[in-house]
């Protein structure tokens, strides 16, 4: 496939931070996707929640099976558009490496960790933690820390970062994957964070549309949601009556399935349409111009309103369901109580993250303070290492039953 004037060639990438010769049968993206596969915080995604815990059951989405399906909508979607799909995999299959175990809870708890222990600290960030985890804490080479991945993989990685960290990383790397938080274009005439990718948006937005997606599956499965609450949202119960409009009489899981499926290439061809129409207007020659434009890459205006609104019910009807919070809760009790004893007595964990301490300072943020090292151990933990390590430091069970 050719790509677009406005795709990211790999032949024309800005490098790496540690310049290394070309790959022969390989391209640089192509080079990124096949490191990130083979690190040890891809395969921890496996064990990590998504809304459930892992001890919750066997079927339920976690961060690897979630990775998977944003890649694969992105690649499908990337291909339409003739943007390239290795750097859309990349992104996808890295975006969550540097989440915590239990899911956002476990990411709201360690900020506040942080946030308590040193009011000035930078707190937690799962984006600014992702490129950490590609840029410093994997060790698997023997001349750098990190898997030394492509900057424009790098800039899709940190798609959220705040002027502060984002100020961090640009001293530690001038003109690097932080700037675009820290020099604004305009729309308007008001500033603004300028664009990354094209390939980063869309994979941006696969995220999006996989979670909205298989959340519902795992709401239904977990008995939390029923198909009759789910009719409350359009953008659901639409395709829901398109599936017994096709198939009368379709119940059960092969009826949410349908309808999922049928709901999930709506918005895949939406994107498709809308994406095509605001690059037809806004005609960028060059990935330069697409980082200086508003996004491109979206949904259609009517198909927005509705994925808000879905976000919405899960909200309301899964992420707040009492269930979820009551788990939510004592995963936030986990961290606080594990980042508690680690700070107390480092030498609770292993000898290779003690040794960090007052140690070199390793980007993209200070590596070497005693409370970053922790939040870097237990954000790599697993949700069942995790507990097990509660358990073994407490004496007592996180989760009983």
């Amino acid at each position: 496939m050719t790509l677009a004037a406005y795709a990211c060639d790999p032949a024309l990438s800005r490098g790496r931070r540690y310049p290394e010769p070309a790959a022969p049968t390989r391209s640089e993206f192509q080079r990124d996707r096949d490191r990130i596969v083979h690190s040890t915080a891809f395969r921890r995604l496996v064990y990590k929640t998504q809304v459930f815990l892992n001890h919750e059951g066997d079927l339920f989405r976690t961060r690897l099976t979630h990775s998977l399906e944003v890649a694969q909508l992105g690649r499908s979607i990337a291909r339409t558009l003739r943007l390239n799909e290795d750097l859309v995999e990349a992104i996808a299959l890295a975006h969550d490496l540097g989440h915590t175990p239990f899911g956002h809870a476990g990411q709201d708890a360690l900020n506040q960790c942080l946030k308590n222990h040193n009011p000035d600290s930078a707190g937690f960030e799962h984006n600014l933690q992702s490129l950490r985890v590609v840029d410093a804490l994997e060790e698997r080479y023997p001349a750098y820390n990190g898997l030394n991945l492509s900057f424009e993989t790098r800039e899709g990685i940190l798609k959220h970062c705040s002027r502060r960290n984002a100020r961090h990383i640009e001293a530690r790397e001038p003109g690097g994957v932080a700037q675009r938080f820290l020099a604004p274009a305009t729309t308007a005439g008001r500033p603004r964070p300028q664009q990354p990718s094209l390939e980063a948006q869309l994979a941006n937005l696969a995220d999006e549309i996989a979670y909205n997606a298989h959340d519902i599956d795992d709401g239904v499965r977990s008995g939390l949601l029923s198909l009759e609450q789910l009719d409350e949202v359009e953008l659901f119960s639409q395709y829901r009556r398109e599936s017994l409009g096709a198939h009368p009489g379709l119940q059960g899981r092969r009826l949410l399935f349908e309808t999922i499926r049928r709901m999930l290439s709506a918005q895949v061809y939406d994107v498709m349409d809308a994406t095509g129409s605001a690059l037809r207007q806004a005609a960028p020659s060059s990935v330069q111009d697409v980082r200086q434009h508003a996004a491109l890459v979206g949904f259609s205006g009517s198909m927005a309103v509705q994925s808000a609104s879905l976000k919405r019910f899960l909200l309301q009807n899964l992420y707040r369901h009492p269930q979820v919070m009551q788990t939510t809760q004592a995963a936030k009790h986990v961290m606080r109580e594990l980042f508690e004893v680690y700070m107390a007595d480092p030498a609770q964990m292993p000898q290779a993250h003690t040794d960090r301490i007052d140690g070199i300072d390793m980007p993209p943020t200070a590596g070497a303070k005693p409370e970053r090292v922790v939040a870097d151990y237990i954000a790599g933990m697993t949700d069942r290492f995790a507990t097990k390590e509660h358990e073994r430091l407490k004496g007592r069970a996180a989760f009983p039953g």
